[in-house]
C-alpha cells in the first residue's frame, strides 16, 4: 500500500519559514515590551527615579547633576556593563553619587536589567 507523507519537502520548508518568523516576532515583541518597562520604571519618581539627575530625551524636569544619557550603547557596547554601572556604581567609583539599587535592594535584578534594556536604546 502507498501512502503520501503528510509533508512535502516544500511545505516542510514553509512551514520551517514560517515557524521562524513567528519566534523572531515574539522575541522583538517581547524585547519592545521589556524595554516599555524599563522606560517605565526609568520614569518612575518612586523607583528608578532616573530623571532626578539625568537628562533622558523624552523626559519632563530632568535633573543636570549627573551625564545626559545620550549614546549609551557607544559608552557601553556591553549590556551587562550598564547592568552593572546601575546595579553598583561604587564598584567602578568610590565617589559616586549614584544610588546602588541593586546592592541597596532599591531595585530587583529584573528591574535594573530592564532599566539597563531601555536606557541602551538610548
Amino acid at each position: 500500500m502507498f501512502t503520501t507523507p503528510l509533508f512535502t519537502r516544500g511545505s516542510q520548508f514553509w512551514i520551517f519559514i514560517f515557524l521562524t518568523s513567528v519566534l523572531f516576532c515574539q522575541s522583538v515583541l517581547g524585547d519592545a515590551d521589556r524595554i516599555a518597562q524599563g522606560k517605565e520604571i526609568t520614569f518612575d519618581r518612586k523607583k528608578g527615579n532616573c530623571l532626578a539627575c539625568h537628562m533622558i530625551d523624552d523626559g519632563s524636569l530632568p535633573g543636570n547633576t549627573a551625564p545626559p544619557l545620550i549614546a549609551m550603547k557607544q559608552r557601553y557596547p556591553e549590556l551587562d556593563s550598564l547592568v552593572s554601572q546601575i546595579s553598583n556604581p561604587l564598584d567602578k567609583n568610590p565617589n559616586s553619587l549614584m544610588p546602588p539599587f541593586g546592592l541597596h535592594n532599591i531595585l530587583d535584578e529584573d528591574e535594573i536589567q530592564k532599566i539597563a534594556e531601555y536606557i541602551h536604546t538610548l
